[in-house]
């Protein structure tokens, strides 16, 4: 199964470090990013898992819940916490899936459905490309796709300007354009006509006959 954007995100239940939960509950009538590992005691997932611990409130503004999921029994990710406040700083309070069985790593196509059924023996590069982010949005739908190699540690800043975007446009009829950042313009999409664009934005400048931009609105 190949996962692809408006897909509805699998759902599932897990052990994790905060317990057990049923993904979809688990997510409630927010947001909700998913980032996945191949093995704890890596170095650039060690990393990011401290990063995104830095950055929870930024998400927490937002109304996005994050939460990690690594190719190792839960007993090992609490070990794994005491390792990344030593290398970042940061204390990890969102839960980390335990994924011991490869189930959830399957059921997101980051790993073949012959890959075996237990982590254990198996190496980061076997776990290669369970190395996604995946956001996700109130309607449980896959509103963005990112997959690194292990040796790239991501951009969570990034993820962060993405969530910003697209709550921005799921809310009014506009787009981004590249490199946009929080309170600069931009663009009106097709199905809004001049004279709408005018009634719901005020000023627009014309840069193309496809390309309209005006200031961003307001929530």
């Amino acid at each position: 199964m190949s996962l692809r954007i408006n897909d509805i995100a699998p759902d599932f239940t897990a052990e994790t470090t905060q317990g057990t939960i049923s993904f979809h509950d688990w997510i409630g009538d927010g947001w909700a990013i998913l980032f996945s590992h191949p093995k704890n005691f890596t170095p650039v997932c060690t990393t990011e898992l401290g990063t995104m611990a830095g950055l929870e409130g930024e998400f927490k503004k937002r109304n996005v819940k994050i939460i990690g999921i690594s190719v190792d029994p839960v007993a090992s990710h609490d070990k794994w916490q005491a390792d990344i406040k030593t290398a970042t700083g940061q204390t990890v309070h969102y839960p980390l899936i335990g994924d011991k069985d490869l189930k959830v790593a399957k059921l997101y196509d980051m790993l073949p459905a012959g890959a075996g059924e237990t982590s254990e023996g198996r190496t980061p590069a076997d776990n290669a490309t369970v190395r996604s982010v995946y956001v996700i949005g109130p309607d449980k739908k896959i509103k963005l796709v990112l997959t690194y190699p292990m040796t790239t540690g991501r951009n969570f800043d990034e993820i962060l300007r993405a969530v910003d975007s697209m709550q921005l446009t799921a809310k009014h009829q506009v787009a981004t354009p590249a490199n946009w950042k929080q309170g600069e313009d931009v663009i009106i999409t097709a199905a809004v006509s001049n004279e709408d664009a005018i009634k719901r934005f005020g000023a627009f400048e014309t840069i193309l006959p496809y390309l309209r931009k005006t200031k961003q609105p307001s929530a």
